[in-house]
């Protein structure tokens, strides 16, 4: 099993929309992949278990991820939380 830290950047923490995207991305891959927050361990295939992880910004959680394809699964996701989720370019108001 491969893991990795990752930060919650976005100012909002991890809601509906960014929790969209992984599950979006994570259902790309092969591999189980899985978020933990001080014991909670949260399916990344499933909305409502991040959700419940209650991820505020600056939050660290364990990736990991199990099987054939789980380095791809980690870097994909790992950028996903670097990029914060790309919100701050989708909020930018067209004049």
């Amino acid at each position: 099993m491969l893991h990795r830290t990752v930060k919650v950047l976005n100012s909002e923490g991890l809601h509906m929309r960014p929790a969209d995207k992984l599950v979006r991305t994570a259902v790309g891959f092969q591999s189980t992949i899985e978020l933990e927050r001080e014991g909670q361990i949260a399916d990344c295939r499933s909305i409502i278990s991040l959700l419940t992880l209650g991820a505020m910004q600056g939050c660290e959680l364990t990736l990991r991820a199990q099987g054939p394809d789980a380095d791809a699964a980690i870097a994909a996701i790992s950028h996903l939380f670097e990029s914060q989720f790309n919100e701050n370019q989708s909020n930018i108001q067209q004049p």
